[in-house]
């Protein structure tokens, strides 16, 4: 506004691009304000880019009484600006971008976003990310973000959007596309913004963008808000105001063009100025002076001595506008503002939270109901991406007699039916193109398999057996898991290994039976020697013969062969006729007992286990012995998860695994499933096959029922629904598996598709039938000890026949000839008294016979008539 003496009417000046935005809103909002009398525009059409133009306009401006100024400036005259301002005390009313300075003669209407922008990074948990800038406005802000980098470690990547032509722009997405760096803030104005987003079209579904400007319905996004792309920003003006809806109505009679958020912020700047000249003539302060036209480039400058006042009345300025409430701290910034967080859906922006200074970031996003989340749903047919996997997706044996859907069962097909039934929606099952699950291609950076679908848009919904993985995850939505599995081993399942002959000394290692075996013969040694040493165990036999003055003999039952036998008879649990009698044996005697109990009960306990399980030996037991020997091969499914776990691992024994199957020579990848299975059959037990546990199960059911699962699983991971990001489905999908879950669906569905339908019985199935009896070879080699000892004892008392009848034999020749030497020496006598009979025989006293019939010579040569021996006659003979 200017006060010019010649002219009384109160011009208000303004400095502006031609044909600019902000422009016609200065005209419309002079026209708005009609309270204020005699109040017309007076612009000076300016290049602001200029410091010339700049200059010279500013100055005319001034020499003709200003009361202040309201335009535009970029970063090339935005110091010279102030530099006026701050010397000749003119205040300049900008809805340009805001500037760090302390120079109060300038009234920055736009709020800066340095803090809600902070706020936003640390609400999403941002350490690492791309900042792109426009110098005009980007200076300011990443110099504060670069400041909390240092400070908090975080990772940040600026680029300068204005030296950034089209080509570099499109090479350095493919860049961040490489690094994976996914997290982008884009701070320019709404012309540039609107050119780049539609450059990062394709790429909407791969990144989080964040846009550091506050006009967030005033960009473009009809075209691609369909793809859900993930995009946060700021916005300024409250559209569902009515008084903001009522000046927009009006705005749109005057120019049918939309009204941005820069133009919304002239219009405060004209209804602060046009507040302040009010209060100023309320308050009848004289301000009708005016500058020479020489004072703007007198050295020294002449500040306006009114110019205080103006700056005061503009500065204690309150008004709520179209950018909501308008205020200014001493340093000519907005003060006490709230800005709208917006986020960009699939139905269009909607709010998820505001910021201002007193709260900060306030998050308020309340997700809708299903009914408004899936909509019109019930009008649509959807494509649902699959592919052929037993037991998840399979054609019907005669699935030529069916069309669509009918065609296919398994269980992913059953699990898409149960959901469109909870949801309510119409679909389609298509196989997928290329047979692939999906992965990125190292060279293009193009996903393919179902995940490709997904990202390109080709398929509305994934129902098979993918992997929920962070790389996947970065690109599409997944729901929580239907299916909770881990990376497991399929070996051939080895021959089933009999029990032996001699399984029945299976309940007790070899260690133990060679104990027992030292602990028995220590046992019988010590019982015989303290049986020696004892006087207890010892018996003596007196003689019958009165005459006799002999000693009597002393006998001890613990020989060796007998502490032998007595030990033995203890093991066996069948005792003995003979026990020690003194202290010292029976405390051998007793802790015998005691572990041989112990030995027996122990054997018993498990014996049955032993005796009736037939064990299969497997040479592979867990990973962990796949990676220590060479001798069995074993590999992945090339492209998939499995294999990206092993090229990603950094633990020991898997980066082992994984350093011998990329170098295995021929490969140990397989391009499917089904030929892993086939390799493992055929390899007679020399390659194992890494695949999901879920997987393993099933083929373990099938026919020829020759693999089996070993070892525990080596992750923990889970199958999802995919869908693509910011897809309609994600929400209602989601709900419905976990529905499912609940009502315990799903464990019917695997029940059924694993084992119900199973070619090789349940995993626990006829367990007991085969632990109830005992077979032959069980139990044969009791019966070949059995009859081992029979034939022993057998043989033993053959030799002891024969050994006994040599030593009597020999014996008895002897003394024949003893006994004829002795009739010779009596000179062949006559037996005086005949024979004695006695108990023993025809012997004379006890079958002896007596010596004084004999002459004494012929009595000492007669050994042959002694008891029962020679011409005798014994109870048994003669």
């Amino acid at each position: 506004l200017c006060f010019s003496c010649n002219n009384p009417e109160h011009a208000v000046r303004g400095l502006f691009p031609g044909d600019s935005h902000e422009y016609e809103v200065f005209r419309f909002a002079l026209a708005q304000n009609q309270d204020i009398p005699k109040l017309v525009p007076q612009v000076d059409m300016v290049d602001t880019s200029s410091s010339f133009a700049m200059t010279y306009a500013f100055c005319s401006q001034f020499s003709k009484g200003v009361y202040a100024i309201m335009g535009l400036y970029d970063r090339r005259t935005v110091n010279m600006l102030m530099s006026f301002c701050g010397s000749l005390h003119v205040c300049f009313v900008t809805p340009s971008f805001p500037v760090q300075t302390n120079n109060q003669f300038v009234l920055q209407l736009r709020p800066q976003l340095q803090e809600p922008l902070m706020a936003l990074l640390e609400h999403f948990y941002w350490t690492r990310f791309v900042y792109m800038y426009s110098s005009d406005s980007g200076l300011a802000v990443l110099q504060r973000i670069l400041d909390t980098a240092a400070e908090r470690s975080w990772q940040v990547t600026s680029v300068n959007l204005d030296s950034l032509t089209e080509p570099a722009f499109i090479k350095l997405l493919a860049d961040l596309d490489y690094k994976k760096d996914f997290q982008i803030i884009i701070d320019c104005e709404l012309k540039r913004l609107n050119y780049i987003l539609n450059l990062v079209k394709q790429n909407l579904k791969n990144y989080h963008y964040i846009l550091a400007n506050l006009g967030f319905l005033d960009l473009n996004v009809t075209e691609f808000q369909k793809l859900g792309p993930n995009v946060t920003g700021f916005q300024l003006v409250n559209r569902s105001d009515p008084a903001v809806q009522k000046i927009n109505q009006n705005w749109l009679d005057f120019d049918n063009k939309d009204l941005k958020y820069t133009g919304a912020l002239t219009y405060d700047g004209v209804s602060v100025m046009a507040t302040a000249f009010q209060n100023l003539r309320r308050q009848r302060i004289d301000i009708s002076r005016r500058g020479n036209a020489g004072e703007c480039l007198a050295n020294p400058p002449a500040p306006w001595g009114q110019g205080i006042d103006i700056q005061r009345a503009l500065q204690q300025v309150r008004l709520e506008g179209l950018t909501g409430h308008v205020q200014f701290d001493e340093r000519g910034h907005r003060t006490n503002y709230t800005l709208t967080v917006m986020e960009l859906s699939h139905i269009g922006p909607r709010k998820i939270g505001f910021w201002n200074e007193k709260r900060g970031y306030v998050n308020t996003a309340i997700y809708r109901p299903m009914q408004e989340e899936f909509y019109n749903v019930q009008n649509k047919t959807y494509i649902v991406t699959t592919i052929l996997e037993a037991p998840y997706m399979m054609l019907k044996k005669n699935h030529e007699q069916f069309l669509g859907n009918d065609k296919y069962e398994g269980y992913c097909a059953e699990l898409a039916a149960e959901i469109a039934k909870h949801v309510g929606f119409t679909y389609r099952l298509e196989l997928v193109g290329d047979g692939k699950y999906g992965a990125r291609d190292p060279e293009t950076k193009m996903w393919n398999g179902m995940v490709g679908e997904l990202v390109y848009g080709k398929a509305d919904m994934a129902v098979a057996p993918l992997t929920i993985t962070l790389v996947r995850e970065q690109v599409i939505d997944f729901t929580k898991p239907f299916m909770s599995l881990g990376i497991s081993i399929m070996i051939k399942k080895p021959t089933k290994s009999k029990p032996g002959v001699f399984s029945f000394l299976d309940p007790l290692a070899y260690e133990i039976w060679m104990c027992i075996v030292f602990a028995y013969i220590g046992v019988s040694v010590v019982l015989f020697l303290v049986s020696r040493f004892s006087p207890y165990e010892w018996n003596g036999e007196e003689s019958d013969d009165e005459d006799e003055t002999e000693t009597p003999e002393y006998t001890n039952d613990f020989g060796i062969f007998n502490s032998l036998w007595f030990s033995l008879g203890a093991f066996m649990q069948q005792g003995c006729d003979i026990s020690p009698r003194s202290l010292s044996g029976r405390i051998v005697g007793g802790v015998w007992w005691f572990f041989t109990l112990i030995i027996i009960s122990s054997y018993t306990a498990n014996l049955a286990a032993f005796l009736t399980v037939e064990r299969m030996v497997s040479p592979i037991e867990s990973a962990e012995d796949l990676a220590k020997q060479t001798e069995i091969a074993y590999g992945t499914l090339d492209g998939g998860s499995t294999k990206e776990f092993f090229r990603r691992s950094k633990i020991a024994v898997f980066e082992k695994m994984w350093s011998y199957m990329r170098s295995a020579d021929p490969s140990v990848f397989v391009k499917s499933t089904s030929e892993g299975v086939i390799r493992v059959r055929k390899s007679k037990g020399k390659y194992a096959y890494l695949l999901e546990s879920s997987m393993n199960e099933y083929i373990e059911q099938r026919k020829p029922c020759d693999t089996m699962k070993v070892g525990g699983n080596l992750d923990s991971k889970g199958y999802g629904v995919a869908t693509p990001k910011g897809s309609p489905l994600r929400i209602p999908v989601n709900l419905a598996v976990l529905k499912l879950n609940e009502q315990a669906v799903l464990d019917k569905l695997k029940n059924k598709w694993w084992y119900d339908k199973g070619e090789c019985g349940h995993k626990d199935s006829g367990r007991k039938d085969k632990t109830s009896a005992l077979s032959l070879s069980n139990v044969a080699g009791v019966f070949y000890i059995l009859i081992g000892g029979l034939g022993l004892a057998m043989l033993v008392a053959l030799v002891e026949f024969c050994y006994k009848s040599r030593i009597e034999s020999r014996r008895m020749k002897v003394r024949t000839e003893k006994c004829l030497g002795g009739i010779a020496v009596a000179g062949g006598g006559a037996v005086a008294g005949g024979l004695g009979v006695g108990p023993s025989g025809l012997g004379g006293e006890n079958g002896r016979v007596v010596a004084h019939d004999f002459p004494k010579a012929g009595a000492q040569g007669l050994p042959c008539m002694s008891k029962a021996a020679g011409l005798g006659l014994s109870s048994t003979g003669m």
